[in-house]
């Protein structure tokens, strides 16, 4: 709902507050030349799954002020000066710098970022209420150089089976890119550490199961053209690529979740802030019976114990992250030879 407006700016109200949009003409993206408003309107279409996906979360701002095709930056910290009603919570970087970060309490807080050119959010993890426990695991299907969308698909029916033998329900999204999320839902009960554990176990199973198409290895030298699927993306204080955000992309491509019998006929070039908004009214959120449910982890774990079991050392860390218990040498293997 517009309040008000005028040449240079309009006041949009949301979730019974005001908030201002200045240039709400400002293209953003190239190929419709949608602009800032049309950016704005996408995400009231989409409010209540985007709540039900990162309401109440910390969120690490990407901007970009001459609009997607242009440069950007990351912004963790709220400025000084902020609405007083802006709810933000202190998160810390893997080195235990700590800033003052976005909360997304309500559409409100979505549209206030908006009008600082962020297209998009990049996720914590956790609750800003609770911190401490991860809610979600989030399994990230990332395409090799030469790897194909539908190696991409492939590889996520693959996921699912495994979760369903585990007893695990989880479900994906496109990246909004040419990759492939796939979350589950998680009782607050483990850390980012633990659930970071279980991803690696699921990497590996998945490897073994599919060598010829999925791999675990964290160097890129080791991949080959096949799917990998980052672990670290569940590492402590590591955000993702938020559902039904937009990406930076001259066709405002979304991130957009869909069912499982949808799969095979997604495209994520198809599904841009065009089209989302009546893709939602249509098909409905299908993440919303699975954030309705939060599962055990214990299956997945399962697995990490296995491996634990086995002998298998942890796999790296990024390189952002301090030393950790268990890990093997962080270098590269060729490098680790030409060492020798």
């Amino acid at each position: 709902m517009v309040a008000r407006s005028g040449a240079e700016e309009m006041v949009v109200v949301a979730a019974g507050r005001e908030v201002r949009i200045t240039h709400p003409d400002k293209v953003l993206f190239a190929e419709r030349r949608e602009t800032k408003l049309d950016l704005v309107r996408f995400y009231q279409s989409v409010e209540e799954p985007l709540l039900r996906a990162m309401g109440g979360r910390p969120v690490l701002l990407q901007r970009f002020p001459n609009g997607a095709a242009g440069s950007s930056f990351f912004q963790k910290r709220v400025p000084e000066q902020r609405p007083e009603w802006l709810e933000t919570a202190e998160v810390s970087t893997p080195n235990g710098t700590t800033s003052r970060a976005l909360v997304i309490g309500d559409l409100a807080h979505v549209l206030w970022a908006v009008n600082l050119s962020c297209l998009g959010f990049h996720v914590w993890p956790s609750r800003a209420l609770d911190p401490a426990h991860a809610d979600q695991l989030r399994i990230d299907l990332d395409p090799s150089p030469g790897v194909t969308f539908v190696m991409v698909q492939e590889a996520a029916l693959e996921t699912k089976r495994m979760l369903d033998e585990l007893g695990v329900t989880a479900m994906p999204k496109t990246t909004g890119n040419r990759g492939i999320h796939v979350f589950a839902a998680l009782q607050p009960r483990w850390t980012s550490s633990d659930v970071r554990s279980a991803a690696v176990a699921l990497a590996r199973e998945l490897e073994r199961r599919r060598p010829d198409l999925i791999t675990a290895a964290w160097w890129k030298e080791e991949r080959g053209k096949r799917v990998f699927v980052d672990f670290n993306q569940n590492a402590p204080h590591k955000t993702i690529f938020g559902a039904w955000s937009v990406r930076a992309r001259p066709g405002a491509q979304v991130s957009t979740p869909f069912w499982w019998d949808q799969l095979e006929r997604i495209h994520p070039d198809d599904l841009t802030i065009a089209t989302v908004p009546k893709r939602f009214e249509t098909v409905g959120d299908p993440w919303e019976p699975m954030t309705n449910e939060p599962q055990s982890l214990d299956p997945v774990l399962e697995l990490h114990r296995r491996d634990v079991a086995a002998g298998l050392p942890d796999a790296p860390w990024p390189p952002v992250y301090p030393k950790m218990p268990g890990e093997p040498p962080r270098v590269a293997p060729s490098r680790a030879k030409k060492q020798a």
